[in-house]
């Protein structure tokens, strides 16, 4: 069942980059004119302040719990024997447009500075579904080191429903940069010891496939902030409806054909002063590899370990009781984070659009200082794409991949250190 990039390495690294900056897109968006009423006047929000305080660190705790695993082979039983992502990609039955096929209103969603090298919007169908809206982004970069799960490229894309609050992914087969195809897999989460299951009821705002498992943020109202998913525990539906879960005749999943059950979650533990994690990001400089976070409050930074416990592969580091603490965690003063990303002492943060502007912003900052990209003649920091929720660095490519509106796209991590200034 087994499907994993590191057991199928394929150093194609040279070769991966070459059509990579072949495929650069001359985008529209990088010739936005910013005018100097955008122009950031507060100053600087300096350096990151550790948080060392039992109350601090605390706040953050949180609490691991598995599905027993009577629950999920008796769903899987039921539904029938699980698949990987390989079938999915197989089944895969919608094609992303390149960014010279987006409309104009589509590339207004796009960084001004740097600009996408490459960048994608969603199907025509998918795209004129208002109900939907894509939130969060991990690729099999996070997953495998070589960047590839078994013989595959993969991205994926979390989306939230408006109506009932719903959460899918697209699997996005990656393998030929100039074309995606991608389908879709309803996320959720088992019931009456597997006998059913229902819909993960969140907006999904951060997303991380580490190894076999998909972790997805969460704020349901149950008191999580973390789901689990197995890669290797995708169930296919029997039947085409609108409902979630057992229904006359088979299982439906809001009419996808697959469905993910979750595995595991990690609930907080620090009542009313716990922190949810809002986005969430894998960082391969630590060792062990680490998540991530920016909390729901907008001013806290923090990272969990990942355990190193071969049994417990993308599962995180717990003391004997099944608690998670967090190994280090900050204090910033960029206010309205939304996406982050760390590579070693070095955060990325980013911010959504302000009232003044349709584009956010994109900072540096570590303990020292901080510094956000600029662009126009006035310098201004409004240069990141408007509504990023979501940041994730491929390390093989050298790519941060990220959301924005309707837009999926893709640059270079030294584009945005040269940036920054």
């Amino acid at each position: 069942m087994r499907n994993r990039g590191r057991h199928r390495r394929q150093r194609r690294g040279r070769a991966v980059r070459a059509v990579l900056t072949g495929a650069a897109l001359a985008l529209t968006a990088a010739a936005t004119v910013i005018s100097a009423s955008q122009a950031t006047v507060v100053s600087g929000p300096g350096g990151l302040r550790p948080l060392t305080s039992a109350a601090d660190l605390g706040r953050l705790r949180l609490q691991e719990r598995a599905e027993p695993s009577g629950t999920l082979d008796r769903l899987a039983s039921a539904m029938g024997r699980p698949v990987g992502v390989d079938t999915v990609l197989r089944s895969a039955d919608r094609t992303l447009r390149s960014g010279a096929d987006c409309s104009a209103t589509e590339r207004e969603a796009l960084p001004v500075e740097p600009a996408a090298t490459r960048a994608y919007c969603w199907d025509t169908r998918t795209s004129a579904d208002a109900a939907w809206t894509p939130r969060s982004v991990t690729t099999s970069g996070d997953a495998d080191d070589d960047g590839l799960w078994g013989a595959h490229r993969v991205i994926l894309a979390g989306w939230t429903e408006s109506g009932r609050g719903l959460a899918r992914v697209a699997f996005v087969n990656a393998d030929d940069p100039a074309h995606l195809t991608y389908t879709w897999a309803l996320l959720a989460v088992p019931t009456d010891g597997g006998r059913d299951y229902r819909g993960l009821v969140s907006t999904v705002s951060g997303m991380v496939w580490y190894q076999d498992k998909l972790l997805v943020t969460t704020a349901d109202g149950t008191g999580d902030a973390l789901y689990v998913y197995d890669m290797d525990r995708i169930q296919r539906t029997t039947v085409t409806t609108s409902a979630v879960g057992r229904v006359d005749g088979g299982w439906s999943a809001a009419g996808y054909r697959y469905v993910l059950p979750a595995v595991t979650s990690y609930r907080l533990t620090g009542g009313g002063s716990a922190l949810r994690p809002r986005n969430i990001a894998l960082d391969r400089s630590t060792a062990p590899d680490s998540l991530v976070a920016s909390g729901d409050r907008g001013d806290r930074l923090w990272r969990y370990p990942f355990s190193k416990d071969p049994a417990r592969g993308g599962l995180l580091a717990t003391d004997s009781a099944g608690r998670v603490t967090a190994g280090e965690a900050y204090e910033t003063k960029v206010a309205g984070v939304r996406g982050v990303l760390a590579q070693g002492s070095d955060w990325y943060l980013s911010r959504a659009a302000g009232q003044d502007s349709r584009h956010g912003s994109i900072w540096r900052q570590d303990r020292k200082g901080a510094k956000a990209t600029r662009c126009g003649a006035d310098e201004s920091r409004h240069c990141w794409s408007g509504g990023t929720d979501s940041l994730s660095y491929w390390a093989e490519t050298g790519e941060v991949w990220s959301l924005s509106g309707r837009m999926l796209f893709a640059l270079p991590l030294a584009s945005v250190d040269k940036s920054v200034r």
